[in-house]
């Protein structure tokens, strides 16, 4: 291999692709990047076996087709402390690759190309488009409910389904649930429901910018693919059946609580600080008009605050974790939002008001 290469055109693509590669991993390889010189373009491939990142840039001078592995994190490291405008000049010999620009010399072991793991191949069931941005607002909007390290693996990751031209994202981790939905401008003609494994949706929220420009989504029988005009990104899929949302949202709720956004997510954060740091229970206090939020600790200290809402109904006192309500608050970006509650047992749904594409259910705590 021997190309010559501007810093920022090499150093992009590069960040790009670093996501998917582990530093610490069985195998070796897998610490490595794989750089392939093809027909005057130059591919980079970082995978963990999960996740799949292919970034590609065109050469402006004319290089031999050729393929290497390098350490990903060392590579990264010296292109980032290289100055601004600095041209690369790379060159194989033997097992290492000589990295030199201007005075700076750096030699890197590399690993045989052909031993580099890639995902197999398979063929896109279904098709579709959305733009960078439509993408990225789902899953913004959803991934703060994905569960952590749940032995329900499957609620560990983000449902993403088509439903002929509805696009759905939905999140639990069994205390709380998001949904957030978009509608195609064509129909797919089909349905499917597929599960992107955590570290997947984390990401393709890093790569994807919030702007217009088109990108296309495949869904095979076990994988996700994003084509990108920067990038290809393709993740294994979670094996597993995700519950039936549907079930979960609350139903019948007579009393609707209308409020300024940002005064409640003020209030909620002002109160948690004196609520109890495992638990981080919150007692909602709801009268005609006004809501107290209060809460206490073990050291006996105690928060309340007194939040003017619209509300005409019965007395209610529910308590409620306030991490879950503040992500909800934070998340949503209308002026005001709405609780719909039913009883003291029963979990509260929260949607922005005027705004129709997302939705949130937290359960409540016994305090």
């Amino acid at each position: 291999m021997q190309i010559t290469i501007s810093r920022d055109q090499f150093l992009k693509p590069l960040m790009q692709v670093s996501g998917a590669i582990e530093r610490k991993h069985t195998l070796p390889i897998l610490a490595n990047v794989l750089l392939e010189v093809k027909d005057g373009i130059l591919s980079m491939t970082g995978t963990d076996l999960e996740i799949e990142l292919v970034a590609c840039v065109e050469l402006e001078q004319p290089a031999p087709d050729a393929k290497i592995t390098l350490p990903a994190k060392k590579l990264l490291d010296i292109c980032k402390s290289l100055p601004d405008g600095a041209t690369l000049t790379l060159a194989t010999q033997e097992h290492q690759l000589l990295l030199t620009s201007d005075q700076s010399r750096f030699s890197l072991t590399t690993l045989a190309a052909e031993d580099f793991p890639n995902l197999e191949s398979w063929d896109g069931e279904v098709e579709f488009q959305l733009t960078r941005l439509e993408l990225r607002s789902l899953l913004e909007s959803t991934s703060f409910s994905m569960a952590n390290q749940d032995v329900r693996y499957y609620l560990n990751g983000m449902s993403f389904e088509v439903d002929n031209q509805d696009i759905k994202t939905v999140a639990t981790d069994g205390h709380r649930l998001a949904l957030s939905q978009t509608h195609l401008a064509g129909s797919v003609g089909m349905q499917r429901q597929l599960i992107i494994p955590r570290k997947g949706v984390q990401e393709i929220m890093r790569l994807m910018i919030a702007d217009d420009t088109l990108i296309t989504i495949q869904f095979g029988a076990n994988h996700i693919r994003i084509i990108d005009v920067e990038f290809t990104f393709t993740s294994k899929l979670v094996d597993g059946r995700f519950p039936d949302y549907r079930r979960v949202l609350p139903r019948g709720g007579d009393k609707i609580v209308t409020a300024n956004r940002e005064w409640l997510r003020s209030a909620f954060q002002r109160v948690s600080i004196l609520s109890n740091e495992k638990f981080r229970g919150v007692r909602l206090n709801l009268t005609n008009g006004l809501l107290k939020i209060s809460a206490n600790n073990p050291e006996q200290e105690q928060a309340e605050e007194v939040v003017e809402v619209m509300y005409q109904g019965d007395d209610l006192e529910i308590g409620f974790n306030v991490s879950y309500l503040l992500d909800v608050l934070n998340t949503l970006k209308t002026e005001d939002v709405t609780f719909t509650l039913l009883d003291t047992n029963s979990s509260v749904l929260i949607e922005g008001v005027d705004e129709s594409e997302s939705m949130y259910v937290v359960m409540p705590m016994r305090l």
